[in-house]
């Protein structure tokens, strides 16, 4: 205990000075960062959390993240505390100054998920200056965090370069894929990449491979464009795309210049899912919101009150600038047409009805979506 905290804790009584003990004590977690002033544990319930999204133009973050974490730091904190939020809409320096904005507002904890990992880093400094601790959700941001949630992002990669090679067969001997990888900015998609090549590399040829910017579906349909002129559309027999958004621009780009190949995906979104009803799209990974936005906020709600992580965190991961960080990884799933059913529609992610719609009726009945 530090000589600041020893002359607090003696000016008190002995009973609060054990509960300030017992807080200093549990509260020490990775990365570092220097303690709030005063017991955390003494807040209760009544605490601050900030939540920062990185952009709006994927479906998930707005439909699914932001109402998940919300709602589980309410149950947690039995409706008491205070969720300050807010989205960068893919605009790494307006995130930097919305951390401003948190550590202005005195939040406890900040959830982060980063634009852009590395430009982060001085950010997460200062809100730990600041007495804040932070919580990296989804990508692993630089800095001294002191939790993170995401999915296993390697085994993402791997899972969509199995399914593709599975779809290809003996094709995949014969004909070029073009790989649509994510932004070079999101440390995500580094890992995504990464997975998919231990499993594609040496069983198919790649014959153009991208790293799309900003994960824009407008880039990826821009990139499939000149892949296809490049290599001609009668040698690609499949692609590798990071995400459902990019696999989206990309298979107009397909359509257009008459080419039918298997497409991969990321995020399950409601489209991709209705173009995987429809045969347009393979596949995608599902990766189940729920269990990532529960662990977030119990991790932040633990680190408010200045509670242990052992019981929440099972893993550790580390960044160039933070080790052995307390950690949460979630598992993924294929999504493809056999298993819509049991996986998107069963966890309640979305009606039969909202994925059947008129368009998608017929095809929905062949595969027995109800």
């Amino acid at each position: 205990m530090n000589t600041r905290m020893r002359r607090a804790a003696v000016a008190i009584a002995a009973g609060a000075m054990a509960v300030s003990l017992a807080a200093c004590g549990s509260a020490e977690e990775a990365g570092g960062e220097k303690e709030p002033t005063g017991s955390a544990a003494a807040k209760g319930d009544d605490i601050k959390i900030g939540l920062l999204l990185p952009e709006n133009q994927t479906a998930r973050y707005e439909k699914f993240d932001r109402p998940l974490i919300e709602k589980k730091i309410k149950e947690l904190t039995n409706n008491k505390a205070t969720i300050e939020y807010n989205n960068a809409k893919q605009d790494a320096n307006l995130q930097a100054q919305q951390v401003d904005t948190m550590i202005t507002n005195k939040v406890d904890v900040l959830i982060l998920d980063a634009v852009d990992a590395k430009a982060i880093k001085n950010s997460v400094q200062k809100a730990v200056d600041n007495g804040i601790k932070v919580v990296a959700y989804d990508r692993l941001a630089e800095g001294p965090i002191s939790a993170y949630t995401s999915f296993d992002n390697v085994q993402v990669g791997k899972t969509q370069g199995e399914a593709l090679l599975k779809e290809l067969g003996d094709k995949a001997k014969d004909g070029q894929i073009v790989m649509m990888n994510g932004s070079v900015t999101d440390p995500n998609a580094k890992q995504f990449k990464e997975g998919a090549h231990s499993v594609l590399d040496g069983k198919v040829k790649i014959g153009k491979e991208y790293d799309t910017k900003e994960w824009k579906p407008e880039n990826a349909n821009a990139n499939m464009e000149a892949a296809i002129s490049a290599l001609g559309k009668n040698n690609i027999v499949g692609v590798y795309s990071a995400n459902d958004g990019m696999a989206g621009g990309i298979i107009t780009a397909l359509k257009a210049a008459g080419i039918k190949a298997p497409v991969t995906g990321q995020d399950a979104e409601l489209a991709a899912v209705q173009r995987i009803v429809a045969g347009e799209q393979f596949m995608s990974v599902y990766k189940p919101y729920a269990p990532e936005a529960e662990a977030a906020a119990q991790m932040a709600v633990a680190l408010a009150k200045g509670e242990d992580l052992s019981s929440i965190a099972k893993d550790k991961v580390s960044s160039e600038s933070a080790k052995d960080v307390p950690s949460v990884l979630v598992d993924v799933t294929s999504l493809t047409q056999e298993n819509i059913s049991d996986t998107v529609i069963k966890d309640g992610v979305y009606t039969a009805d909202e994925i059947c719609t008129a368009k998608y009726k017929a095809a929905c009945a062949k595969l027995g979506i109800k």
